[in-house]
C-alpha cells in the first residue's frame, strides 16, 4: 500500500481526529495503526471485510503483539470504522484485551537518595525530582516551563497532563531550591528543562536515558524509569499516612481505584494492619491447656 494510494483516506482520518481535537501523538499513532493494517490487507482498509479484521487480529496476537499494542490498535481501527468510514458492522468486531496490573516497582526513600545523587548533571537531577518530589509524569516533566513553577502558592502547574487536564502539582521547599540552582546555572528561558535546542523542551527519551544512567551508578538493580519515581511519590506519601484522596489529586488520577494500587507496595502500611489472628490471642487457651496438660 503506497503512500499515495493511502493519502485521501489518512487525510479524512486526520481531519475527522482534528475535528475532534486529538493530541498530535494520538494523531499520529492512530494513523501508525491504520498503515500496519494496511500493510497487512495489501490494500485500502475501506474494503476490509470482518473476515479481514478476524484475520489481523489472529495476526497480532500471533506474532506476539503486547496488550498495550493490540489496545491501541483496537482504538485507531475502531475510529477509523465508526467515525471515518461509518462501518459499525466491522468496528463490532474489534474488542480490547484485559491487562493484568501488576504490582508497580517502587524504590525505597534511601534508594531514591542514591539516586538521584547519581544523576549525570544538575539538570537531570532536577529534572528527576521534579518526578520523584511533585508525582509528575515523564510527559509532564519535559514539558514544565519557567512560568509553571508558582514559588508563592509552593505548586507547579501541570498544563495538558493525562486525559488534556490541567492540573496543580506540590512544589516542595527542596525542590524548589532544586529548580532555582538549576535556574541560576542555566537561565533556562520558555521551557524550564530545555533539549539541545533550547526552542524545544527535553524529550523524554533523554529523561529516560538519564534516569537509566542513574540507576546505574547508584548500582540499583531493579527496573528503573521516570514513572518509577512518581510511583515512589505516591508509595511513600501513603506509607507516610496521607489520604488516599488527596493522593488521587496529587497524581492526577481520574479514578481512585487507580490510586489505591499503590495499597500492595506500602509496606508500612501492611505492618502496621494487625492480622484477624493475633487479635484471636487473648482468647486462645494456653498452649499447654491446648495440649491437655495441666496449668503450670
Amino acid at each position: 500500500m503506497t503512500d499515495q494510494a493511502m493519502s485521501p483516506l489518512r487525510r479524512r482520518m486526520i481531519e475527522d481526529m482534528s475535528i475532534r481535537k486529538f493530541a498530535p501523538k494520538t494523531q499520529h499513532d492512530y494513523v501508525q495503526r491504520v498503515k500496519d493494517f494496511a500493510a497487512f490487507l495489501g490494500r485500502s482498509p475501506d474494503t476490509a471485510k470482518s473476515e479481514d479484521v478476524r484475520r489481523f487480529r489472529l495476526h497480532l496476537a500471533s506474532s506476539g503483539a503486547g496488550t498495550p499494542k493490540i489496545n491501541a490498535t483496537v482504538s485507531a481501527l475502531r475510529f477509523l470504522f465508526k467515525v471515518t468510514l461509518d462501518r459499525d458492522d466491522l468496528a463490532k468486531h474489534l474488542s480490547f484485551m484485559h491487562e493484568p496490573r501488576k504490582v508497580p516497582v517502587v524504590l525505597s526513600p534511601e534508594e531514591v537518595a542514591r539516586f538521584l545523587e547519581a544523576a549525570p548533571s544538575i539538570k537531570y537531577k532536577a529534572a528527576l525530582s521534579a518526578a520523584y518530589g511533585a508525582g509528575l509524569r515523564v510527559s509532564e516533566v519535559v514539558s514544565l516551563k519557567v512560568s509553571d513553577v508558582d514559588s508563592k502558592r509552593m505548586m507547579l502547574r501541570i498544563e495538558q497532563g493525562k486525559g488534556r487536564k490541567d492540573r496543580h502539582a506540590m512544589l516542595s521547599p527542596v525542590l524548589l531550591e532544586l529548580l532555582r540552582d538549576w535556574y541560576r546555572i542555566a537561565r533556562p528561558q520558555g521551557w524550564l528543562f530545555p533539549g539541545q535546542n533550547p526552542a524545544n523542551p527535553m524529550t523524554t527519551r533523554q529523561l529516560t536515558r538519564a534516569c537509566h544512567a542513574a540507576a546505574h551508578m547508584a548500582e540499583i538493580t531493579k527496573r528503573v524509569s521516570p514513572h518509577t519515581l512518581r510511583h515512589s511519590f505516591a508509595t511513600h506519601l501513603l506509607e507516610q499516612n496521607i489520604d488516599i484522596r488527596v493522593i488521587q489529586v496529587l497524581l492526577g488520577h481520574a479514578k481512585l481505584e487507580t490510586t489505591a494500587l499503590y495499597t500492595r507496595v506500602a509496606t508500612n502500611t501492611i505492618h502496621e494492619v494487625m492480622s484477624p489472628l493475633d487479635r484471636l490471642t487473648p482468647l486462645m487457651p494456653e498452649k499447654n491447656e491446648a495440649r491437655g496438660e495441666p496449668p503450670a
